[in-house]
């Protein structure tokens, strides 16, 4: 499997700084990050570090659910992915935190109950990739078919 890259570069201070974070690998975009931003309720046309974990985490989970529905016998029709990152203090070590991460998907799936997608839901949510990664962070699940 391929390494993927992304790089940044940054100009100042935490406060007073920002930079720019480029999808190297797939050369698809730079994208503006601060620290002002991050901490903000509005982004204002820049990306986190939180942002892009979301992201992330959104499309592995889709991907890896999309395996096991079809591996429990189902056919996935489409997956609607939410991840919330969320940041705060690390009162323990200083600074700041991933404080949880809450998935939620919707999914039109042919050939699978509620109970199987439950169950795959929850399998793919232990064993993607970026979950596996992220397991020093709380990982909530909300899952649910259309019917």
């Amino acid at each position: 499997m391929p390494t993927r890259t992304a790089r940044t570069a940054w100009n100042g201070t935490l406060e007073q700084g920002s930079g720019q974070v480029e999808l190297t690998s797939s050369g698809v975009g730079t994208y503006t990050v601060s620290f002002p931003k991050r901490a903000a309720d509005d982004a204002d046309g820049t990306t986190s570090p939180e942002e892009l974990i979301a992201a992330a985490h959104s499309s592995c989970f889709a991907m890896q659910l999309s395996a096991l529905i079809a591996q429990a016998g189902g056919t996935p029709q489409s997956l609607e992915v939410k991840a919330d990152v969320s940041l705060g203090p690390d009162s323990a070590a200083g600074g700041f935190k991933l404080t949880g991460i809450k998935l939620t998907v919707v999914g039109e799936v042919e050939g699978l109950d509620e109970a199987g997608f439950q169950k795959a839901a929850a399998d793919a949510k232990a064993g993607c990739p970026v979950s596996k990664a992220l397991t020093g962070v709380e990982i909530t699940l909300d899952a649910s078919l259309e019917s």
